[in-house]
């Protein structure tokens, strides 16, 4: 593989720099800019009061000390919640800085990646099913628009793509956004993936590792089909070799930091 190859793989940071710091945390995200990630991977829901925050689960109980939906619950709620001595923190201090561990807006993160000092790629995934249907990505439009990501040039120029499991979700942004890159995640190798068919709406094919590992060659298949390919999640050495191999766009990871070393860039 020639270092040109190595550099154009974008590195994403799943969730953050999830690995070293609690999920979704500021703490996280900063931990990626820092570590040099070229994009941040977060998940999207809309509370009860119509915010959106980077939460994955439908409930907080994994990864807070309350309990409860995020949609039945308001961001006054979740603010008050610790979303970070779940982690072990014996390593890093910082995550008991409440600042650095509290529930995460996405409006927030979009402010951390405009003063990064350089560029960082944003990749939003919405969850679903959810109460809120059609609004997630009204929202989530509506705040893309405020700093000025909603409408770029071209998906080329674009530094935010939306990615989801739900085609539905990804043809409202379409509809709505049409030069927003958006990214159908795969987890299951489906008749319709089988035949690299994306639904309506959707621009780049979002393959789990796993389907990746069982089934090697569809990433060619789907290179010649015209698509990129961004793979999830992907952290064993073996895995990122593989990827970097079969020559996908983007590896989304926990670990940005040993992936941009083990791919001669760090």
């Amino acid at each position: 593989m020639t270092q040109a190859r190595q550099h154009s793989i974008q590195v994403v940071a799943h969730r953050g720099a999830s690995e070293d710091a609690p999920e979704h945390t500021l703490a996280a995200y900063r931990r990626a800019i820092e570590d040099g990630a070229d994009a941040l991977e977060c998940d999207v829901r809309l509370t009860a009061d119509g915010h959106l925050v980077c939460v994955h689960d439908r409930r907080v109980n994994r990864t807070s000390n309350g309990r409860g939906a995020v949609s039945a619950l308001e961001l006054a709620d979740l603010a008050a919640l610790d979303f970070g001595s779940w982690k072990d923190a014996a390593e890093s201090p910082d995550w008991k800085d409440p600042s650095l561990t509290s529930v995460l807006t996405l409006e927030r993160l979009l402010e951390l990646v405009a003063d990064a000092g350089r560029r960082v790629e944003l990749a939003i995934e919405t969850k679903h099913p959810t109460r809120w249907a059609g609004q997630v990505e009204e929202r989530l439009l509506q705040l893309l628009g405020r700093f000025g990501l909603a409408a770029p040039e071209s998906p080329t120029d674009s530094a935010v793509r939306v990615m989801s499991f739900s085609a539905r979700s990804l043809s409202r942004i379409s509809a709505a956004a049409p030069t927003l890159p958006t990214v159908y995640l795969m987890q299951f190798m489906t008749p319709r993936i089988r035949d690299v068919r994306l639904p309506a709406g959707a621009r780049i094919a979002g393959p789990g590792i796993r389907v990746v590992r069982n089934h090697p060659g569809y990433v060619a298949r789907l290179h010649r089909a015209g698509h990129r390919v961004h793979v999830w999640t992907v952290n064993e050495p073996e895995d990122v070799e593989l990827c970097a191999r079969l020559g996908v766009e983007a590896i989304i990871t926990n670990r940005p930091k040993q992936v941009l070393e083990q791919l001669g860039r760090l």
